[in-house]
């Protein structure tokens, strides 16, 4: 039986047809636009977003010369709020993660409900990011929308019902809402209670990988599928990377590379403590059931390289379209082979964890007119890596031992950044066979709950192999022991700034 697994990420989304190894068959890809309009503001078309899930969908299915499947599953993006009608159609924009405009809800939640306390229920401290404080900039800022609304969705649900599913979340997305309790395994009744808010606005919470229905025929057949195809519960992108990845047992981390980059683990029971509070690190539910996991986030991994590209690297991407080539190799096949002067701080949408500063912004320093484009290309990949190597540290003076690294997603397919990644961190960086992780943990959550496999366990020791290890470089990891010390300077230098720009 084949599977597939779509993701549906910030800037675009990824269709997979896997065969029952977890060999790739067919693969299709659409990208798509953040709306970034005024400050704080990350809007999208949820509506479009779904037109181009069906057409990599398509794709994948074309390709892979595949019709009949038997199950389907999602890994999606995280934080994002659609309101929508009956039907299923969007109301507004998808309200994205990273849209801060919900600042001053986070504020008032936890000025009210108290932060930590929060943090102990939900596995959540208040944030903008966060799916609730969203909802609550929508009810009041967009108020004929919300009493318009039938359904207030993540990308989880919208894209399930779009295929024919009731309105059902996963555990792993709800967990990510601060409105989801996580002892109880149900929405905190009362704190929606005390906000105002309808729980039938909200849809009903179940594990991930859980078959939820049938994909709508009209929708296979645009997609060009035959017969009938389970529709299964997925999850949050992370936690779908990670299983995809084989991080399904505590000591493994993830360092996943698409729109963002995180650095992910997973626990046999939940970390509630201060610590973890501090660090802004969040305890949610992963999408294999029964465990617990948390990541360290930096907004902009992918998202940053792909505006410097953009906006910088035309003749690059001209050179690619000649050639056959991804842009990104022309790029990196430029980037000098050891640091320059050049430091970027990756702060362009607010830093992510261990500060959480709203107010950060990126930098780009030790600029000469002998700098080019390629020096600052290696610079952004650098100020990443830090970012990582500072989150990692963070962690493990939390309690967190992660002692082993999968690099998955995007920036797994850069040798570069991958050794560099490893003189950085100190640390051995494995590269799945398998790329596309959070496809394929998606595509294994569909193949557990159709019973192509045993259980999640047997999926991934059956589907999950390594291709190649990246092992440090003791010179490099010197000369970066250096570079760090210095960027280390760089936030608490520029954080007295950034507020007055």
């Amino acid at each position: 039986m084949h599977l597939i697994g779509l993701d549906v990420g910030t800037t675009g989304c990824k269709a997979i047809v896997f065969d029952p190894a977890g060999h790739i068959k067919g693969h299709g890809y659409q990208e798509y636009e953040v709306h970034c309009t005024e400050p704080a503001m990350a809007e999208q078309d949820a509506e479009y977003v779904w037109i181009l899930c069906q057409e990599a969908l398509k794709q994948a299915v074309r390709t892979s010369g595949i019709r009949e499947v038997g199950a389907l599953s999602i890994s999606v993006q995280g934080d994002a709020i659609i309101p929508v009608d009956c039907s299923c159609h969007a109301l507004h924009p998808a309200i994205l993660g990273m849209d801060y405009r919900s600042e001053p809800q986070s504020k008032w939640c936890e000025d009210h409900f108290g932060g930590f306390e929060l943090f102990q229920r939900t596995g959540m401290r208040p944030h903008p990011i966060n799916s609730l404080v969203k909802l609550l900039y929508l009810k009041e800022r967009q108020p004929e929308v919300f009493r318009r609304s039938h359904k207030i969705m993540t990308y989880a649900d919208f894209i399930l019902g779009k295929f024919g599913a009731e309105a059902v979340i996963d555990y792993s997305m709800a967990s990510r809402t601060m409105a989801f309790d996580l002892a109880q395994r149900t929405w905190c009744w009362d704190l929606l209670s005390r906000l105002d808010i309808d729980p039938d606005l909200l849809s009903s919470p179940v594990p991930s990988g859980t078959e939820v229905g049938m994909v709508r025929k009209e929708v296979a057949d645009a997609v060009g599928l035959s017969g009938k195809v389970r529709l299964v519960t997925g999850g949050h992108d992370q936690p779908c990377a990670a299983i995809g990845a084989g991080v399904i047992r505590p000591g493994r981390g993830i360092v996943s590379t698409g729109s963002a980059e995180v650095l992910a683990t997973t626990f046999a029971a939940p970390a509630l403590t201060r610590a973890m509070y501090d660090g802004f690190y969040p305890c949610t539910l992963h999408a294999r059931d029964g465990f617990y996991f948390t990541f360290a986030l930096n907004h902009v991994g992918g998202l940053l390289l792909k505006w410097f590209r953009d906006e910088f690297c035309g003749c690059d991407v001209e050179e690619a379209k000649r050639g056959g080539f991804n842009p990104y190799q022309i790029i990196d096949a430029g980037m000098p082979d050891h640091p320059t002067s050049v430091m970027v701080v990756p702060h362009w949408i607010g830093s992510g964890t261990p500060t959480c500063d709203l107010q950060a912004k990126g930098a780009i320093l030790g600029l000469t007119m002998a700098t080019g484009r390629h020096e600052v290309a290696r610079a952004i990949l650098e100020g990443l890596t830090f970012e990582l190597q500072i989150n990692l540290e963070t962690m493990r003076q939390s309690g967190i031992d992660v002692s082993q690294m999968v690099a998955v997603g995007g920036g797994a397919k850069s040798p570069l950044w991958l050794q560099m990644k490893a003189d950085i961190l100190r640390c051995p960086i494995q590269t799945p066979r398998c790329r596309e992780s959070a496809c394929l943990g998606a595509a294994l959550l569909a193949g557990t709950a159709s019973g192509v496999f045993a259980s999640l366990e047997e999926a991934v020791s059956q589907t999950v192999t390594f291709d190649r290890e990246f092992v440090p470089d003791s010179k490099m990891s010197r000369i970066y022991e250096e570079r760090l010390a210095i960027y280390r300077t760089l936030y608490p230098l520029l954080k007295a700034v950034n507020p007055r720009l």
